[in-house]
C-alpha cells in the first residue's frame, strides 16, 4: 500500500509539473502573438482580414528607440485603433515629442493622427500645434495649422496649408512650411508675412 500511495504521489506531481509546462508553453506563445500583432505582423500575407480594426488601446504610449538605445521620439494619445488590412493605426488626441538630446525636444499635439507604419508617417490633422522651446543657439518657436505630415525618423515636418508661427518676438504668416529639427532649418511657402516687433529705445 506504501509503494501504490508513493507512485501515485509521483504520477500527480508529473501531472502537476506538465501542466505548469504547457501553461508556459501557451503565454510563450500568446507573448509572441501580441508582440506580432503589435508590429503589424500577426495575419500572413494570404489571408483577407478585412479593415475592421484588430486592436484598440486607451491611453498608451509608445517610445521609438534610436539604433544606439537612447529615446528617439515618443508617441502618446487616448486611443489608439490599428486596422490589420493597410497596417495603419488612428490616434485619438495624439501627443508627438522629440527626445533629441543635443537639440531643444519640440512637441506636436492635433485632434486626430493617422499612423502609416510601413511609410513610418505620421498624418496629423485638426488644431495642430507645434511647440519648441528656446535655446542657447535658437528662438523658443511655435507653429498652428490645420494638418501636418511628420515624418520622425527624419525629424521633418511639412504642410500645404495655411500657418501661423511665432518665433522669438516676431510673428510669420503664410500658406506652406517644411520643418527639419535636424538641422534646425525652417523654410515657408509663399504668400507669407512677417512682422518683427519695433526695436527697443536705445
Amino acid at each position: 500500500m506504501a509503494t501504490t500511495s508513493y507512485v501515485n504521489k509521483r504520477t500527480a506531481h508529473r501531472w502537476r509539473l506538465l501542466a505548469l509546462m504547457l501553461v508556459g508553453v501557451f503565454f510563450a506563445f500568446g507573448s509572441f502573438w501580441l508582440l506580432q500583432v503589435m508590429r503589424g505582423d500577426a495575419q500572413g500575407p494570404n489571408v483577407n482580414v478585412g479593415n475592421d480594426p484588430d486592436y484598440i488601446i486607451d491611453n498608451f504610449s509608445f517610445v521609438r528607440m534610436s539604433e544606439t538605445g537612447q529615446p528617439r521620439y515618443v508617441i502618446s494619445g487616448e486611443r489608439l485603433t490599428h486596422r490589420p488590412a493597410d497596417n495603419t493605426s488612428v490616434i485619438d488626441k495624439p501627443v508627438v515629442q522629440s527626445m533629441s538630446t543635443d537639440k531643444p525636444h519640440m512637441t506636436m499635439t492635433a485632434n486626430l493622427a493617422h499612423v502609416n507604419q510601413d511609410q513610418n508617417q505620421i498624418d496629423l490633422s485638426g488644431n495642430v500645434d507645434i511647440s519648441r522651446p528656446g535655446s542657447a543657439t535658437s528662438q523658443p518657436l511655435r507653429i498652428r495649422t490645420e494638418a501636418l505630415t511628420v515624418l520622425p525618423d527624419e525629424e521633418i515636418s511639412k504642410t500645404d496649408k495655411p500657418i501661423e508661427m511665432k518665433l522669438g518676438a516676431a510673428s510669420v504668416t503664410g500658406v506652406g512650411m517644411v520643418a527639419n529639427n535636424a538641422t534646425q532649418q525652417l523654410t515657408l511657402g509663399g504668400r507669407g508675412r512677417i512682422i518683427y516687433p519695433p526695436r527697443a529705445a536705445r
